[in-house]
């Protein structure tokens, strides 16, 4: 039997998408997690996954795993589980991040060119397609298959590229700068993996990852 809190939950998850408004930030972050799960369960040749797998990879509960894939549709069949191929186009649907947004990475040095050598952003549709940097030793330089820019070009590079995200691999007194040039661009999104906390205005979004404080958060939970 559903409860009425499970009900209103649905039915507010359904109207959300229908209207085209913004999702909770719960469900946003619960399906992400899903998304980063079936996108490698994929790489891993894996082409149906059940609501339990996902609870085991996520810790999220799996009747909030159905919960939350049932009120935007039926996506999952009993006995068998998800189809992991159409479950990640789905869930890019509702997360609106369908098709290619492209990417401008500041900091050519060893965060930097770990960045541009990784696929994780081009698993889920987002491609490097500038970097740059403002030491003279390594503008011009390769890394894959970019080639480091001055800071100078910033402006006209963000607009020819249709640049959405800038990530920030800078080193923190650095990161403000970077950052209002990026805004006064008209980039949206800021990744930020500098200790620096940022200003920016109410219409960027701006995120910190920091690898200490997803340290302390687990931490808590081991020692509580």
């Amino acid at each position: 039997m559903i409860t009425d809190g499970v009900e209103a939950d649905r039915a507010e998850q359904t109207a959300e998408f229908a209207d085209g408004e913004r999702l909770s930030l719960g469900v946003a972050a619960r399906l992400s997690r899903y998304l980063q799960v079936l996108t490698q369960a994929g790489k891993m040749g894996k082409e149906t996954i059940s609501s339990q797998e996902l609870s085991d990879y996520t810790h999220i509960n799996s009747t909030q795993i159905r919960r939350d894939l049932s009120g935007f549709g039926k996506f999952g069949k009993r006995g068998v589980g998800y189809k992991v191929d159409s479950l990640v186009g789905e869930i890019r649907k509702i997360l609106r991040t369908s098709g290619q947004h492209n990417i401008a990475l500041f900091g050519a040095g060893n965060l930097g060119q770990a960045i541009a050598s990784s696929d994780i952003f081009a698993d889920h549709g987002f491609r490097i397609v500038s970097m740059f940097d403002v030491d003279p030793a390594v503008i011009g330089n390769r890394v894959g298959n970019l080639t480091v820019q001055a800071f100078d070009e910033l402006d006209r590079t963000v607009k020819e590229q249709d640049v959405v995200v800038g990530i920030l691999a800078v080193p923190a007194e650095a990161a403000q700068e970077v950052a209002d040039r990026l805004v006064d661009a008209g980039v949206k999104i800021i990744f930020n993996y500098s200790e620096q906390l940022l200003r920016a205005p109410p219409e960027v979004t701006v995120h910190t990852s920091s690898p200490a404080v997803d340290l302390l958060y687990a931490l808590y939970f081991y020692l509580a």
